[in-house]
């Protein structure tokens, strides 16, 4: 598995490889000349490593959504990974510092935890990274999701505005 990665995409479940590729391909139309995609070993999960910035990257996969849906055969949602860190709460907590300047004064935010293969529970990370954070809390509307994503010995976190995220079911839908 790639631990520099900065996407993170799920699949049904044995269809790895075919996302592997797929993945390769999309960060290729995007201007990508280095895309990387490597199974998780965990079912359905797959982590890739673009060359470009990788928030900018999901603008440009919405794009290619909306112009081509055909194009997203295996894709049900990805996600830009703006840090990896190993999965660790002091680790996890320092790495959400860098993220809090992001948040504007009057910006809410909510912090949603996916965990695998992982002792950790929810409520430590939750705890670990909203020490840190001053802003007020909206679970249902918020300005800014901080995402934990925890894959066993790595973990990915972003701080992204709802959009950032590209769920491909919902946007076939729309």
């Amino acid at each position: 598995m790639l631990n520099n990665f900065n996407l993170l995409a799920s699949t049904t479940r044995g269809n790895e490889r075919q996302m592997c590729h797929e993945l390769t391909v999309l960060l290729k139309e995007t201007g990508d000349t280095q895309p990387a995609a490597d199974k998780t070993g965990i079912k359905g999960l797959v982590v890739a490593k673009t060359t470009l910035n990788p928030i900018e990257t999901i603008e440009k996969f919405h794009g290619i959504l909306q112009a081509r849906p055909y194009e997203f055969r295996y894709a049900l949602r990805i996600i830009p990974i703006q840090k990896v860190v190993r999965t660790d709460l002091a680790e996890i907590r320092h790495a959400v510092t860098e993220f809090t300047p992001s948040l504007a004064e009057n910006e809410t935010f909510r912090i949603t935890v996916e965990k695998r293969f992982t002792t950790l529970h929810s409520r430590d990370l939750i705890e670990a990274a909203a020490t840190v954070i001053s802003n007020k809390v909206n679970l249902t509307n918020p300005d800014k999701i901080l995402l934990i994503e925890v894959l066993g010995g790595y973990t990915g976190i972003s701080l992204l505005k709802p959009r950032d995220i590209i769920s491909v079911l919902k946007e076939k839908m729309l």
